[in-house]
């Protein structure tokens, strides 16, 4: 099948002005970081753009461009509108209405997952479209010895960003299993592939390390509980090989989560107490922040209300601290709504379902529409803690509202705490 000649973005162009590419790359990751984003962008990136290589933004991009030029829209940023481009890649034609029934969507999304990760006969990795814009790029698992090089390790860390982005918007349910396989063909390069200098080692060890952590929180979400263990093990192994302290940080920080939400909540705390240690070199008070978060909660689940307390401070120091631009990239979801989130999930812990609902409620109302699974997430939360404290009309409510906005979205954790509410509803629990 022919392929279309990229038109260069003329528009963008101009809109970059006097200034370098790096310069202009250095301004979108400002931006990103004034919303909460997180874009790994360069003067690589911005060229793409510019070549007509990337016709459409994926959605972090998309978000990031339009702050950048409040008024104008994809279009008069010289892109093609979302629809046109994933009506082309489909074989629907511009403008059709994308089907209503959930799960016609949720198969639709499956089917661009499993043509971005998979092609037909042989394991391979796609740094690609997704439906969100980019060309693929496509690494074969390794056949005796394979060269890496940066085409496979952008590839990787490509694949990273793609499931994180789809997970803010669909949630986990639906991606998991699709997701598994460019996790394995990274290790498989990691195992037979000679590397062309150190640096690419350690690049590639940190992206399938953080691919290992994506699919495990994917896991994590849908209720496969084991299989999120031995995908954070196996991160944290790849950590300790690599002495990488930031991937190691991450990896506590996820069986610290893990180990909470099913109910080791011993292990959560010495979890978050080792992700601490490993931080401590890293410039990065929102990840201390994250993982005394993470403390609070397993101490919280112990019923032990000091330690808890004292966690919580030692979260809200480090939180005031500020961003900072040694962040890591994955952080990109920590902002005051989670914040407020996690604490929430402390003193509902601890009992007090009434100052429980109140952080529940602040971080519903801080937490940005675009990250449509972490609202609905919040507001279950907020329903169930409101039904434990006796405000039966007000959790009823909540719960309505979550149902609503599920139109798309998968996640084992909300169903369950939906149903947790139906119960305390109920008068069953």
């Amino acid at each position: 099948m022919a392929t279309s000649r990229a038109v260069p973005n003329l528009a963008f162009r101009r809109l970059r002005g006097q200034h370098s590419p790096a310069e202009f790359a250095a301004a979108v990751r400002r931006a990103a970081r004034e919303i909460g984003e997180q874009v790994a962008c360069d003067a690589r990136y911005i060229g793409r753009v510019e070549a007509g290589e990337i016709r459409c933004p994926n959605y972090a991009y998309e978000r990031v461009f339009l702050h950048m030029f409040p008024g104008l829209s994809l279009s008069d940023l010289g892109f093609s509108a979302r629809e046109t481009v994933r009506g082309r890649r489909q074989g629907v034609p511009a403008g059709t209405a994308p089907p209503a029934a959930i799960t016609t969507r949720n198969d639709e999304e499956s089917d661009v997952l499993r043509r971005a990760f998979m092609t037909s006969g042989s394991a391979t990795l796609a740094a690609a479209s997704l439906g969100l814009g980019g060309p693929a790029v496509a690494i074969p698992s390794p056949r005796g010895t394979h060269r890496i090089g940066e085409t496979e390790v952008r590839a990787v860390e490509d694949a990273v960003r793609r499931i994180r982005l789809l997970d803010d918007r669909y949630g986990a349910d639906g991606l998991y299993k699709v997701a598994a396989q460019p996790l394995r063909t990274a290790y498989a390069l990691l195992d037979a592939g000679t590397m062309t200098r150190r640096s690419t080692e350690d690049r590639l060890h940190a992206g399938a390390g953080e691919l290992s952590l994506s699919v495990g929180w994917l896991a994590h979400d849908s209720g496969r509980h084991e299989d999120a263990r031995s995908h954070y093990a196996e991160a944290l192994a790849t950590a300790r090989v690599a002495g990488n302290a930031a991937l190691e940080a991450h990896a506590f920080c996820n069986t610290s989560f893990l180990a909470r939400d099913t109910g080791r909540y011993r292990e959560a705390v010495r979890a978050a107490q080792a992700g601490l240690r490993a931080a401590q070199p890293l410039d990065s008070a929102r990840l201390l922040s994250l993982l005394s978060l993470r403390e609070a909660g397993g101490w919280a689940g112990l019923g032990d209300r000091s330690a808890c307390e004292q966690a919580l401070g030692r979260a809200h120091q480090h939180f005031e601290r500020g961003p900072a631009e040694d962040d890591p990239e994955w952080m990109s979801f920590f902002g005051e709504p989670e914040r407020e989130a996690l604490e929430a999930g402390c003193w509902s812990a601890l009992g007090e379902w009434g100052r429980a609902a109140r952080h529940a409620h602040r971080a519903v109302a801080l937490q940005n529409p675009h990250f449509a699974r972490n609202l609905a997430l919040y507001r279950a939360h907020l329903a169930e803690d409101l039904a434990h404290a006796g405000r039966r009309d007000e959790a009823a409510a909540e719960a309505r509202r979550v149902v609503d906005s599920l139109d798309g979205i998968a996640s084992a954790r909300i169903r369950d705490l939906l149903a947790e509410t139906g119960r305390v509803l109920a008068g069953t629990h």
